[in-house]
């Protein structure tokens, strides 16, 4: 099987000469990630629809301090080759896992929340903790996925501009850092239409609440106060399904927390790796 084609970025942070979690390569092939092993925890961060690794821009110094990151792009997003083929969230999933190796922490955006409650079905094993991020064990009607797809497809990924900026968003932050989210929004209008129309219908099928409970792998199911994509219900409904799971929101976020909050959200997720981390080496 041909997985999708994802791009995984150079890793950044603690570096040494042994060690479990090294980045090899990508789903598919395509890409820049490689590195050598280390003694500091790989964390691979996933991405929301129509981002790139652009959206952790301002999370990842305050991560790679203690853990050794990488991000990953979806397909026709950022420098990820472009799809052609349908694809579903589970091979998402597997592509990720193919690109890291050993074991690793995740934290994912979205739809990369979603690939992110996949590698715990189906790679728990490998995954020390994971946070779901404005995310969903389904997200949204399936209707409503397919109906953007055929938008995108007749009219661009530019016809999605405005809306998206409305819904990743909160109030104050277009403002507070027209850089950032100027750019963000170039991302998404760079993204390959079809390729986001694909992720799209990916996502339409994509359905996992009733197998919530066959993970074990600790779980932080974060929500953006202004999300009203993936609100607090969302991310209450992956806690408590998994076995370890709990729940936290962050104030000034609405859909994408590492744009609109970047210290918070690092601060979240510190204190959530750090701890999975030591209990596991106790």
């Amino acid at each position: 099987m041909t997985l999708p084609a994802i791009a995984v970025t150079a890793p950044v942070g603690p570096s040494a000469s042994s060690g479990a979690g090294s980045v090899t390569g990508t789903g598919s092939g395509s890409g820049t990630g490689r590195g050598a092993s280390t003694d500091a925890p790989t964390l691979v961060l996933g991405p929301s629809l129509g981002t790139s690794t652009l959206l952790w821009e301002r999370v990842i110094p305050a991560l790679a301090e203690r853990y050794r990151v990488v991000a990953w792009d979806l397909p026709g997003h950022g420098a990820a080759r472009p799809a052609t083929e349908p694809f579903t969230i589970a091979e998402l999933a597997d592509a990720v896992a193919e690109a890291v190796e050993g074991p690793f922490l995740y934290a994912g955006v979205s739809l990369g929340g979603c690939v992110g409650l996949e590698l715990l079905r189906r790679h728990g094993d490998r995954i020390g903790a994971a946070a779901i991020i404005c995310s969903g064990a389904a997200i949204g009607a399936p209707q409503g996925w397919h109906d953007r797809a055929a938008q995108v497809r007749a009219q661009s990924t530019s016809s999605l501009v405005v809306g998206s900026a409305q819904r990743w968003f909160a109030p104050g932050t277009i403002a507070r850092d027209p850089d950032l989210t100027g750019r963000m929004l170039h991302v998404l209008q760079d993204t390959d239409d079809e390729s986001y129309a694909l992720c799209c219908e990916a996502l339409a099928a994509f359905d996992v609440r009733d197998g919530l409970g066959e993970i074990a792998t600790p779980v932080l199911a974060v929500w953006g106060d202004h999300d009203g994509v993936t609100p607090e219900a969302s991310a209450r409904e992956i806690a408590d399904g998994v076995q370890h799971g709990r729940a936290v929101g962050i104030a000034d976020a609405a859909h994408l927390p590492p744009a609109d909050d970047p210290a918070a959200t690092a601060a979240t997720l510190r204190e959530f790796f750090d701890a999975a981390v030591r209990e596991r080496a106790a």
